[in-house]
């Protein structure tokens, strides 16, 4: 195990910064968040006689928990997040395999993945990908002269146990989303590019193989490839509905047009013609109330958080840094591309968040949390 001492803990202070654009960046997209959930919730709930701060009130309150994750990752200098790096992985696995225990794990919508705590819910699949990565991360850094065959086989084994364990709640989505962090952070630790071509197209294999074993439900395949059948002339039910959510949610952004309804004036959003519009499908209801320049604007802020991960990743002062950095920016990006391409038709349906803005808990901690370990990357240190 790598030792403090060894790390440079406690020696003379090094060069470093708090990475505030990055920080304010993150901040700053999540109180978009909070009034995006609120404009698109409060209709539904007046109409079903609730309080329309509902959702309100616990977006704000996860993004104040998250604020003060961040902030304590941030002066935890991050290098003793790698003495303890394989034991936060093998929590992580523990809290995936708890989940699918009979009378623990809750079960909604097909799936298994929360975690009932009173009024709140926990879903470890979105802590999983941090754990993965740290987990990833610490053994990639202690190989300084380098990858053996023996060791890729441990790495990808350590992938495999989680993405299997998301895969079988089922959760196609998150598991895609460590599949390709895996590959990337593989990638960064100095694997050559064909084997990263050769693992690239396993990764496919298991998910055509886990289609044909059914480890999704019907209605989730239909779900996934609706955006396939957008043409289809005569869909089955399940795959008329799918497309008819798809439809839904472009003519949604499309009806913001270049500058947006604005805020809490969206007729499709305040109607609830899109499901699940303040998780998954929460970017339309951004492109109809704050229309094309709003949107682009959304995604510009996601755009200045990405490269301040890519300029901590290169400054970073050890492999260990650059891997948290480079995982987090993949896991970031994913997330934005599947969440905003999906509601535009040209990616799959998966229940992806957008980062910081989507409502949920568990998510907008997580995000919060991996921008508090690279904030400590770029922080400044001694040894």
């Amino acid at each position: 195990m790598v030792m403090l001492a060894e790390s440079g803990v406690g020696s003379r202070r090094r060069r470093g910064h708090f990475d505030a654009i990055l920080a304010l960046g993150a901040t700053f997209a999540a109180v978009i968040g909070v009034i995006i959930v609120y404009s698109a919730t409060r209709g539904i709930l007046v109409q079903a006689g609730a309080s329309p701060s509902y959702y309100l009130k616990r977006q704000a309150l996860f993004v104040v928990l998250g604020i003060m994750c961040m902030a304590g990752l941030y002066f935890l200098d991050y290098r003793y997040v790698e003495v303890t790096g394989i034991v936060i992985y093998w929590v992580s696995v523990a809290l995936l395999l708890g989940v699918l225990v009979p009378g623990i794990g809750k079960h909604a919508l097909g799936s298994t993945r929360w975690y009932s705590l009173g009024p709140l819910q926990l879903q470890p699949s979105e802590f999983a990908v941090l754990g993965l990565l740290i987990g990833v991360s610490t053994f990639c850094s202690r190989r300084v002269e380098g990858l053996t065959w023996r060791d890729i086989v441990k790495l990808l084994g350590m992938g495999a146990v989680p993405i299997g364990l998301v895969l079988i709640q089922p959760d196609l989505g998150t598991s895609l989303i460590m599949t390709v962090m895996l590959l990337v952070l593989l990638a960064v630790a100095g694997i050559p590019n064909r084997i990263i071509l050769l693992l690239l197209a396993g990764a496919v294999a298991v998910v055509v193989l886990a289609l044909e074993l059914g480890l999704l439900h019907h209605y989730q395949i239909t779900r996934i490839t609706s955006f396939l059948h957008q043409s289809t002339p005569h869909p089955s039910k399940a795959l008329q509905t799918a497309v008819y959510n798809l439809k839904q949610a472009k003519e949604t952004i499309g009806a913001g047009g270049m500058t947006g309804t604005g805020l809490f004036h969206g007729s499709q959003t305040n109607l609830g013609y899109v499901p699940e519009q303040q998780t998954d499908f929460i970017f339309t209801a951004i492109g109809e109330q704050l229309g094309f320049i709003g949107s682009v604007g959304v995604l510009a802020v996601m755009g200045i958080i990405l490269w301040r991960c890519i300029v901590i990743a290169q400054r970073a002062r050890d492999r260990f840094g650059r891997l948290l950095a480079m995982g987090f920016l993949t896991f970031l990006a994913f997330s934005v591309f599947q969440n905003a391409g999906m509601t535009m038709g040209i990616m799959p349906i998966t229940g992806i968040p957008l980062p910081f803005i989507s409502y949920g808990g568990t998510a907008v901690i997580a995000f919060f949390c991996g921008t508090g370990l690279v904030l400590s990357v770029a922080a400044p240190r001694r040894g």
